[in-house]
């Protein structure tokens, strides 16, 4: 599971980064996503320790409430535009929440003990 969900994630981050060429900030969101699929990519090679994924989950909350709008007005998927900068910047915080929640369900599935095959 935790092979399968880390391989997803990390081939999605990658495309989200690849999104964000045309963004006003790129250089700001590419490592975002690009350390999201490393740190995903680790997993799925066994490399990235619980704690480590933890403390990631952790830095990408932070970011995620230190982004959140001061007015919430939606995040509005039927328009590709940005109609106001809350917008987008609920869109942001969004992304930072699923880098977060996964790498909280990576560290999970790290913590458990892996089975033994032969």
């Amino acid at each position: 599971m935790r092979k399968t969900l880390s391989l997803i994630f990390g081939l999605l981050f990658v495309l989200f980064a690849a999104f964000q060429y045309n963004d006003p900030d790129p250089e700001v969101w590419i490592p975002i996503y690009g350390f999201a699929a490393v740190a995903c990519l680790m997993a799925y090679a066994g490399l990235a320790r619980w704690w480590f994924l933890a403390g990631m989950a952790v830095l990408y909350v932070a970011a995620a409430v230190y982004q959140w709008p001061p007015v919430f007005e939606g995040f509005l998927f039927s328009e590709v535009g940005m109609r106001s900068m809350n917008i987008e910047m609920a869109r942001e915080a969004g992304g930072l929440g699923i880098c977060a929640a996964v790498m909280i369900v990576l560290a999970v599935l790290s913590r458990q003990p892996q089975p033994i095959r032969r």
